[in-house]
């Protein structure tokens, strides 16, 4: 068989955790943007979404409380082009390029892309800092406590365990808002109409 005729194998698709933040502007409309762009995107499926916690602002100065979520996802995109889709639909909610550690109306970030360990320009994985940050380790807690950190072996239960017993900023379980329930699931226009009445 020729070079030419071979077939060409398509990579599996990786297990990834996202963690998603808000804390400008329609902070539930602006989650539920981000996940109807992560869900409707051709080379992502979105197999889990966490509960949404309202959180206390981490990092000098003061802000107004975040709203925070995480997301499992399955994909075949390299973990920089995942990136780099990330990065737009940022921009395209309205946040501003060099706006770290400053009100956003969407964050989005890569914590763990199967068991890709890296540090590189603009992408470290796992996250440098999610272990230390009670927003991301409780709502990935709720979606696979038993996964291992690929750098260190340490399940993400006994990492926010760890943070449960210390003292820290407050973070608090928003009963009132259902992310998982707003998955488009062979009904996009349906979840685009709730979508437009929740954004008027």
């Amino acid at each position: 068989m020729t070079p030419s005729a071979a077939r060409v194998i398509a990579p599996l698709p990786e297990v990834v955790y996202l963690g998603l933040g808000t804390n400008l502007g329609d902070r539930v409309g602006h989650l539920q943007q981000a996940l109807f762009a992560l869900a409707t995107h051709p080379e992502i499926k979105v197999t889990a979404v966490s509960r949404v916690y309202e959180t206390e602002y981490v990092g000098p100065g003061s802000q107004d409380p975040y709203l925070n979520a995480c997301v499992q996802l399955r994909t075949r995109l390299r973990p920089r082009i995942l990136l780099a889709i990330l990065k737009g639909t940022e921009q395209r909610q309205g946040r501003k390029a060099g706006g770290h550690m400053q009100p956003r109306p969407i964050d989005l970030d890569i914590l763990m892309f199967g068991q890709h360990v890296m540090d590189g320009p603009g992408l470290t994985l796992p996250h440098r800092q999610m272990r230390d940050r009670a927003f991301v380790l409780e709502p990935l807690t709720e979606l696979a406590p038993h996964e291992k950190f690929p750098d260190s072996g340490e399940t993400i239960a006994s990492a926010c365990a760890k943070i449960r017993r210390k003292s820290g900023p407050w973070i608090k379980v928003r009963m009132d808002v259902e992310l998982g329930n707003s998955l488009p699931d062979n009904n996009k226009e349906g979840w685009r109409a709730a979508l437009a009445v929740h954004s008027r």
